[in-house]
């Protein structure tokens, strides 16, 4: 069971602001295929790396499953900006979020299964959705991960690793905890800098040694990955699986249509949307 720690004050932090990213979050519309069941899946594989990757007119045609972006999870503070605000979900704001979700009968699910829903149309329960965090916060699982646990809801943490033991982030025993509660860890670089940029040894200095790191604290491999300010180019693709990785997550902007399970899209939960307005942007944006 997931223990939780004593809440502590997180500072405002930009996290992963992209200015392509608003509050809006009209994307991509959602495709037109739907394979779901009301029952957990059943079929997949036990290893994804036994999943054949489909080819990406398969994975697109597919309809997509809503992926949310969580960052902090605290109170506003008067120093916080207005624009920062989008990434800090008051506590009551994000349990009025969970409550939402799961009255309205969604069920988590997490990146091995839609990787396997996405190759192979691995049944899906009937309204999937997945939550996901970013950067480290101990908030995160402080305040969040037992609110999770009310539900029964399980969520994904991609964790820059710069951060471990840090004042108002995560200890390595703490990240551990999560992974052990069902929770998938996931990697998010080492110190938060855009991939568009990497040249060289950065790709060892923020993609394989931090990934290393996080497999050494979970003792489980990790194969998922969330792109920093949520920007990508095509030339990290080769490199991320080259590090083993299976899938990338971007934000709220189209997928590559040659390489999809790299540009998987989630949308930013804003700290300004109440429940309603955070269903009514799942609709419009999955």
């Amino acid at each position: 069971m997931f223990i939780p720690i004593v809440a502590a004050a997180v500072m405002a932090m930009s996290g992963c602001f992209s200015a392509a990213q608003n509050r809006t979050a009209i994307d991509e519309p959602a495709d037109s295929s739907v394979l779901t069941s009301s029952k957990s899946p059943s079929a997949m594989p036990a290893n994804i790396d036994e999943i054949k990757t489909a080819d990406a007119n398969t994975i697109l045609s597919r309809k997509q499953v809503p992926v949310l972006c969580y960052h902090q999870i605290r109170d506003w503070k008067p120093t916080d900006s207005k624009s920062a605000k989008d990434y800090i979900v008051p506590v009551e704001t994000f349990k009025a979020h969970l409550k939402m979700l799961a009255d309205s009968g969604y069920k988590t699910i997490l990146p091995d299964e839609y990787y396997a829903y996405l190759n192979l149309g691995t049944p899906l329960p009937e309204k999937p959705i997945m939550l996901t965090f970013d950067d480290t916060e101990v908030n995160q699982y402080a305040i969040a991960a037992p609110e999770l646990e009310k539900y029964g809801f399980k969520a994904v943490y991609f964790i820059m690793t710069v951060s471990l033991g840090r004042p108002k982030y995560m200890s390595k025993d703490q990240v551990k905890q999560l992974a052990e509660a069902g929770h998938v860890i996931g990697s998010h670089t080492w110190d938060h800098q855009n991939v568009k940029k990497y040249k060289g040894d950065d790709w060892v200095t923020q993609i394989e040694k931090p990934t290393k790191t996080l497999e050494a604290i979970t003792g489980k491999k990790v194969e998922h990955f969330a792109y920093p300010f949520g920007l990508w180019n095509p030339e990290a693709f080769p490199e991320l699986k080259k590090r083993g990785f299976k899938s990338a997550y971007v934000l709220a902007e189209k997928r590559d249509q040659e390489d999809p399970l790299f540009t998987i899209r989630r949308i930013i939960a804003s700290g300004y949307w109440d429940a309603k307005r955070l269903n009514n942007s799942i609709q419009r944006s999955f």
